[in-house]
């Protein structure tokens, strides 16, 4: 067992069964050159990669979610991470790239997970989605306003959204608060996080949905990206 990686475990409460999971979800990062991701040291994937999915279950909705959905799952963070730490929530790796979702469903079958699938769609055509999630999240995938307006339909009424961010950005923030208006969402707290030492400007844009995601959402597929909703005076991109 990889020490790091047990005192990151010890940090965030995972029982054993979780911490043998994310040995070796480790394992296979390091050692598959397919892996999406250009991370590859050990003690990187387990700080940039690992800790910073874990730093999640500081948010109570995430630690005692029912149904996950994690949009644009990519290399499967946070969302394997979560599936390993919360055995008794049901977790779905939204992936459109069908290289990466072909990584994920063996890091699954690798990990031993009962609990995770792979939706191998974009988040605006999963359907069979739609009000159905405790909790969505979503890590280094698109601006606020953007990840809002994706996560908001699948979201059941009072559901949480999580994203993952970096150092605040005014701007950005000011969209999110648009876009969140229009899709039933607010935001409830920006919270700073130190997954692990020495990570510096970091934080969990936590959003509630307090109304109904009007009708016309989601909007068809790359339209959230194309025309995205911004604050008053910002141009359409």
């Amino acid at each position: 067992m990889n020490s790091r990686l047990w005192a990151v475990s010890e940090r965030f409460g995972l029982a054993e069964e979780g911490t043998d999971q994310l040995q070796r979800l480790l394992a296979l990062v390091v050692s598959d050159p397919a892996a999406p991701t250009t991370l590859r040291a050990p003690d990187e994937v387990i700080d940039l990669h690992i800790a910073d999915a874990l730093v999640g279950l500081e948010v109570d909705a995430v630690s005692g979610a029912g149904r996950i959905a994690d949009l644009g799952a990519g290399a499967g963070f946070p969302g394997l991470v979560l599936a390993a730490a919360l055995p008794a929530a049901r977790v779905s790796l939204v992936e459109s790239q069908g290289r990466k979702c072909a990584f994920i469903e063996r890091a699954i079958g690798e990990m031993g997970l009962t609990n995770a699938q792979v939706v191998c769609t974009r988040a605006e055509s999963w359907t069979s989605g739609v009000e159905t999630c405790d909790v969505v999240t979503a890590r280094a995938v698109a601006p606020l306003n953007v990840l809002v307006e994706y996560a908001a339909p699948l979201l059941s009424e009072g559901g949480t959204f999580v994203a993952w961010k970096g150092r605040r950005n005014e701007d950005e923030e000011a969209d999110g608060a648009v876009a969140a208006a229009a899709t039933g969402l607010a935001l409830a707290e920006l919270r700073p996080v130190r997954p692990w030492d020495g990570a510096q400007n970091l934080h969990l844009h936590v959003y509630l949905k307090v109304g109904a995601t009007p009708n016309r959402f989601p909007r068809r597929a790359g339209t959230a990206s194309k025309r995205p909703l911004r604050a008053l005076g910002r141009r359409f991109g």
